[in-house]
C-alpha cells in the first residue's frame, strides 16, 4: 500500500470520527455521570466494535448485509432499537430526577458519579459502534480503493482498521480528558438532568435517522 493511500484514508477516517455521531454523544453522558474511567471504558468498546466491522467486511459478510435487504434490515433496526433504547432511558432517567427534586440543593456542593461497572461501559461503547451497520458500509467501499496486491490484502485490510481505530481512540480518548476536566461543571445536578434530557432527544434522533436509513444503488 502506498503512502499516498495511507495518508489519504487517514484523512477520510478522521473525518468520519470526528463527524457528530452516536460515539461522541454516548461519551458526552458517561464521563459526567460515571466518571473518566467509564469513558475511556466506551472508547475500548469502540476501538473493539472496529476491529469486529473491520473482520466482518474482510470476510465478506458485511458484503451480504449490504446485498441482502432482510439482513441489512435487522442489523439496521437493531441498532435503531438500541439507540432509541439508549436515549429513552436517559430521558427517563432526567424526568424521574426532575419530578422527584432529587437536586442538589448545599451551596457548595456538586453531585458525585455514580459508581458504574467498568464492563457495562465497555459493552455499552461495543454496542453502540457494533450495531452501527455504516461502519462496515465504510470498510466496504473504502478497502477496494486504498488496498492493491491481492498477496497483502489482509494485512493492509487491518491496516486500515488499526489506523481507523487508533484515530478514534485519540480522538475520543482527548474528549474523556475534556470533559474530565469540566467535572465542576458537569457533575451539577441541574446541569446531568439537562445532559440527560438532551442525551436522550440525541440518541432518540440517532435512532430513528439510522431506521430510516436507506442504501442507495
Amino acid at each position: 500500500m502506498a503512502w499516498a493511500d495511507i495518508v489519504t484514508f487517514v484523512l477520510i477516517a478522521s473525518l468520519l470520527v470526528i463527524s457528530p455521531g452516536p460515539n461522541g454523544v454516548l461519551i458526552a453522558k458517561t464521563v459526567p455521570t460515571s466518571g473518566r474511567v467509564a469513558g475511556l471504558a466506551n472508547v475500548a468498546g469502540f476501538v473493539t466494535a472496529f476491529y469486529l466491522h473491520g473482520a466482518l467486511s474482510i470476510l465478506g459478510i458485511s458484503l451480504i448485509l449490504v446485498q441482502s435487504a432482510m439482513a441489512f434490515a435487522v442489523v439496521k433496526y437493531l441498532g435503531a432499537a438500541y439507540l432509541f433504547w439508549i436515549g429513552a432511558k436517559a430521558l427517563y432517567t432526567a424526568i424521574r430526577t426532575t419530578a422527584t427534586k432529587q437536586i442538589d440543593t448545599a451551596p457548595h456542593s456538586t453531585a458525585t458519579c455514580k459508581k458504574r461497572p467498568l464492563l457495562s461501559a465497555y459493552i455499552e461503547g461495543v454496542l453502540t459502534n457494533a450495531l452501527n451497520p455504516k461502519v462496515s458500509m465504510f470498510y466496504l467501499a473504502a478497502f477496494p480503493q486504498f488496498i492493491t496486491g491481492a498477496n497483502r490484502s489482509v494485512t493492509s485490510s487491518f491496516l486500515l482498521v488499526f489506523l481507523h481505530s487508533a484515530i478514534n481512540a485519540v480522538w475520543f480518548g482527548a474528549m474523556v480528558l475534556l470533559v474530565s476536566q469540566l467535572a465542576t461543571l458537569t457533575r451539577k445536578g441541574a446541569f446531568q438532568r439537562w445532559l440527560k434530557g438532551v442525551t436522550g432527544v440525541v440518541f432518540i434522533w440517532f435512532g430513528i435517522k439510522l431506521a430510516s436509513y436507506r442504501i442507495t444503488p
